[in-house]
């Protein structure tokens, strides 16, 4: 274990060298205008790749974004483990808003800020030191995965794990694309809730009417909106569309002050829900507004508006369905149209929620690492957020064991303005990986 720790150490310079390289790269799927930086990160993934051991690497696109697949063939009689991480970055945002060029790392008080800096490129740079620690041939098979559309839903993923099975097939798959407890503490995430959202569009008259004139007889859209809207939650908000499912939520606790001290919420402003604050983020449904679009305040005249329509992000508890929570959703929508308005509820994206078995040699192994790593056990946690590509792994891949990992903490701040990497979870999420790998090849820890 020693030997194996100081490696890690030892290649961490160079892995954070390259970690830096492929954040200055803006590859943002999302923007069609930077499609060509996807490219361009995809193929330096795969240099990366080739230049730490991997024998076989591949480039492969099924419709969407190019994925690296990288593979190191198992020893004899030893399992493989499948190592996902993603290259393509959310849009960065409003750029005055940083305290740093989004696109250039820059580091300050033991944080790395740029865009990609744990989401997910520090994922990559984990599965490097890994690689590098072990000199380029760990005690398993090692195949690396690298998708360049999650911030865009993977929509080919599919296509890529049906067309790319072979190559994909594993006995372990590590998603390294979560978060920890805290910058000492670290997580295993064992069950993720689902994502499904819709436009609902709300009319009230075929062309517009002058308020003056008629005001106080004729309902105008917006209005009907966000009466309409306001329905979807009872006075203490929590979600009052019937027919969503509730789970439980583990029995941990994030503290009095957590909520605020993550979240900036404003003075005076009370959190929304009943029940413990991971039982609301992990095991209960939630319901978001996401968008309208209606007349801006500058476009804005005395006219009753016609039509105006809102989008609607929902999530769901892991045992409920995103499907049927969506018809559930839709239903409650056409049922509850203030003033006899007309209601059109348009179907978007959906995403299954996913909880894991988290017991077994596997889950033995990893939390053996972790906690030698870190220095104390793991924490078993839910995510608030959807990694909806979970579910296709399970279905693609039964008989593998899928852990969930992660290079973020709480003050990571993903998707958002000064997004960060911790540089010393870097350096432990590194060294578990590495025990792991080196734990899965001695034992018969790679089977269920």
């Amino acid at each position: 274990m020693a030997d194996l720790v100081a490696r890690v150490r030892e290649v961490l310079p160079s892995v954070r060298a390259d970690l830096e390289d492929l954040i200055r790269i803006q590859s943002v799927w999302a923007d069609p205008a930077r499609h060509s930086e996807v490219h361009r990160s995809a193929a330096l993934t795969a240099k990366l790749l080739s230049d730490a051991g991997f024998r076989e690497v591949h480039i492969v696109q099924e419709g969407g974004a190019p994925a690296v697949i990288a593979r190191h063939p198992a020893p004899e009689g030893a399992p493989t483990v499948l190592l996902y991480a993603h290259h393509d970055v959310q849009p960065e945002g409003d750029v005055t808003q940083w305290d740093s060029a989004p696109f250039e790392p820059t580091e300050r008080d033991g944080r790395l800020y740029g865009r990609g800096s744990a989401d997910d490129k520090a994922g990559i740079a984990v599965h490097l030191a890994a690689m590098r620690a072990h000199g380029g041939n760990p005690p398993v098979g090692v195949t690396v995965f690298v998708e360049g559309e999650e911030e865009s839903g993977s929509p080919s993923l599919g296509a890529l794990l049906s067309a790319h099975k072979d190559l994909l097939a594993a006995d372990v798959i590590v998603i390294a694309d979560s978060d920890n407890w805290s910058t000492e503490i670290p997580a295993l995430t064992v069950s993720l809730r689902g994502l499904a959202d819709c436009v609902v569009e709300v009319a009230t008259l075929d062309h517009g009417l002058h308020s003056g004139l008629w005001g106080g007889v004729v309902p105008d859209a917006l209005s009907a909106l966000v009466r309409l809207l306001a329905t979807l939650h009872d006075d203490d908000g929590n979600v009052a569309v019937e027919g969503l499912y509730e789970g439980t939520a583990a029995d941990v606790d994030r503290g009095p002050d957590w909520v605020a001290t993550e979240t900036g919420l404003l003075d005076g402003v009370q959190q929304i829900g009943s029940g413990s604050v991971v039982q609301r983020l992990w095991a209960k449904p939630a319901i978001t507004v996401i968008g309208i679009d209606t007349t801006s305040i500058a476009k804005a005249s005395n006219t009753l508006i016609p039509c105006a329509r809102a989008k609607i992000s929902m999530r769901v508890a892991p045992g409920g369905d995103a499907l049927a929570h969506l018809a559930a959703l839709t239903r409650h929508l056409e049922s509850h149209a203030p003033w006899g308005a007309k209601v059109t509820v348009t179907p978007g994206d959906v995403g299954q929620p996913y909880a894991i078995e988290a017991s077994g040699p596997v889950y033995d192994a990893a939390r053996s690492a972790f906690a030698q790593a870190w220095g104390t056990v793991p924490v078993d946690m839910g995510m608030g957020g959807s990694i909806p590509f979970i579910a296709e792994f399970a279905e693609t891949f039964p008989d593998a064991t899928i852990l969930v990992t992660g290079v973020e903490d709480p003050g990571t701040q993903a998707h958002s303005i000064n997004e960060s990497l911790h540089l010393g979870v870097l350096e432990k999420a590194a060294v578990s990986e590495a025990l792991l790998l080196g734990a899965l090849g001695q034992n018969d820890s790679g089977s269920r």
